[in-house]
């Protein structure tokens, strides 16, 4: 036992070229701390609405849109952000969507929507990606702050209710299947299932 702690000493405290394997080892973790806390600083930076208004594509257009909706003021003072919409809250579906966000930097770079009205040509391309994606992973995004369970259906009109103790409630729809357009104005909706 004394043999191989005395091995182990040796090859750490060894140099390895220049440094040590200890040192390296060291060097390596404390690197490890910084690119890690760098990388999250980054990310959480990048996951905040003043960053996604940053671009004027985005402030000039969907933001304004925002502006008027119930998701932006209501009587309970909650309100959404960009991030809480459009960003998966754990981590490894955030990362995925940042990666896919990656898309929205080049086309903010070559100026695919830097106007109004490019943006409007793109605007059922881009909802219907959105809408697409909220599918895909059954409106995660909303239920983050809307729960199925502790929802009053005595305090929603008839229709809601009905929709949501049937359809939500048995899997066969998702938030966005009815409330697209809740927080952003609706393209043209020609061709989009169930409009």
């Amino acid at each position: 036992m004394k043999n191989i702690l005395l091995i182990g000493w040796r090859t750490l405290t060894r140099p390895s070229g220049y440094y040590s394997l200890g040192a390296l080892v060291i060097g390596g973790f404390i690197a490890g701390i910084i690119f890690w806390g760098g990388f999250n600083t980054a990310l959480e930076v990048t996951n905040t609405e003043k960053f996604c208004i940053s671009c004027h594509e985005m402030e000039n257009n969907v933001y304004e849109e925002l502006k008027t909706t119930i998701h932006f003021t209501n009587r309970s003072g909650v309100r959404a952000t960009c991030p809480d919409c459009h960003v998966p809250h754990n981590w490894t579906d955030k990362i995925a969507r940042k990666m896919k966000a990656s898309k929205e930097v080049w086309g903010a770079i070559f100026g695919t929507i830097n106007t109004r009205e490019k943006f409007l040509v793109q605007r059922k391309r881009l909802a219907q990606h959105e809408w697409e994606r909220l599918k895909a992973n059954d409106s995660l995004e909303c239920r983050n702050c809307h729960n199925f369970d502790y929802m009053d259906f005595t305090e929603q009109s008839e229709r809601a209710a009905y929709q949501h103790s049937t359809a939500l409630a048995s899997g066969e729809k998702t938030c966005i299947d009815c409330h697209k357009g809740i927080a952003h104005e609706l393209p043209d909706m020609k061709g989009v299932e169930g409009w």
